[in-house]
């Protein structure tokens, strides 16, 4: 017979763990198999966890405004534009965000010789052009390439030395030629674009507060009246290039505030403006400058007139790769000069007649001494 087990009987070795069973789960009455609580399990949260359906929305792309080509402002006639006829272009400008001036007066060859001038410019060798990248650092230069791009962009600057150096060095030969031409045409686009300010000036703007406002702030765009893009189409526009284009340009938006862009579309087939809620195509004046409207002018205006982004398209046939060259030129006047109403305050009208009293009783003393 196997003797009794005391607690003195168990080992008293400190190595040994003390270790005792957990009491059993207790079972309710009825329980049903597990599969069948896993059945009741994945109902309830089906039935409240229950993910909703995302419906995403028809449309991302924005959408094409049906609009007429954009009116034409002749700029020899500007000065004699009766009321009725400016009120009518400025209301169609106010719907599309852009206009196109004919008769402008810059000479033809001096447009063809700069646009040639920037062909030039996409065809400095690859690893040359790597060096003028456009990077958050460097705002002037060539954009990067990318596989899915159908364009070339070169940004320029007139008044940067530092970068107009650095052209130099990666294009001797053709640069000093590029850029006197650009400061030429650089001069008659700011005369032109100038006048048609002073045209919507007297036409629109009747809230002289807005100016004087803006000019508290003019130095922080003092430098973007000085830059040029020029644009290179390698091949014709379909419409995935077409998407493309529209979604990286709105993403950019716009780098430099600018009142108006000027646009030399050199010849294109179709001259498409952006705005962030839909865009606008129409076949540009052979001869015309397209001007689109920029920040500034919107602010200026009040937000009567938006600000778009106008892009030229070659979308047929038949041209050359180094004619695919469009150009765009910001413009910003140098200062705003606001013609004030010479008014005399209120304490100064005081002081005259505090001055005219003394002077009263001063001529009425000495008369009465005589």
């Amino acid at each position: 017979m196997a003797a009794a087990v005391t607690p003195e009987s168990f080992p008293t070795d400190p190595r040994v763990l003390d270790f005792r069973a957990p009491p059993p789960s207790p079972i309710a009455s009825g329980r049903r198999s597990c599969v069948a609580n896993d059945e009741v399990l994945t109902h309830f949260l089906e039935s409240s966890l229950k993910v909703p359906d995302l419906v995403l929305p028809d449309r991302v792309f924005p959408r094409q405004k049906l609009a007429g080509t954009p009116p034409n402002i002749d700029f020899r006639s500007l000065e004699s534009m009766d009321t009725d006829s400016a009120l009518e272009i400025l209301d169609s400008v106010a719907s599309i965000g852009c206009f196109q001036v004919v008769n402008h007066g810059i000479p033809s060859d001096l447009i063809r010789s700069v646009l040639s001038a920037g062909g030039a410019v996409f065809r400095i060798p690859p690893e040359m052009k790597a060096t003028a990248t456009r990077s958050p650092e460097n705002l002037w230069g060539f954009e990067e390439v990318h596989a899915e791009d159908d364009s070339e962009e070169f940004v320029w600057c007139k008044d940067d030395q530092i970068f107009n150096k650095q052209m130099e060095g990666i294009w001797p030969l053709g640069y000093s030629n590029f850029r006197e031409k650009m400061e030429k045409l650089w001069s008659e686009v700011g005369y032109i674009s100038g006048k048609i300010l002073e045209f919507l000036e007297k036409k629109i703007m009747s809230n002289r507060l807005l100016f004087e406002e803006h000019n508290k702030h003019e130095e922080e765009g003092s430098g973007s009246s000085n830059v040029c893009y020029l644009h290179k189409q390698w091949r014709n526009g379909d419409g995935n290039s077409l998407k493309y284009d529209v979604i990286r340009v709105l993403i950019r938006g716009c780098e430099f505030p600018h009142a108006l862009c000027v646009h030399f579309t050199n010849g294109s087939s179709a001259f498409n403006v952006y705005s962030r809620k839909d865009w606008v195509s129409f076949r540009p004046h052979p001869d015309a400058l397209i001007f689109t409207i920029g920040d500034q002018l919107q602010a200026w205006s009040g937000g009567r007139y938006k600000h778009v982004i106008g892009r030229a398209m070659f979308e047929e046939g038949g041209e050359e790769k180094e004619d695919r060259i469009s150009m765009a030129i910001l413009y910003s006047p140098p200062e705003i000069k606001i013609e004030k109403e010479k008014t005399i305050s209120f304490a100064q009208q005081i002081i005259i007649a505090i001055l005219f009293i003394i002077i009263y009783q001063f001529l009425s003393f000495i008369f009465q001494k005589i």
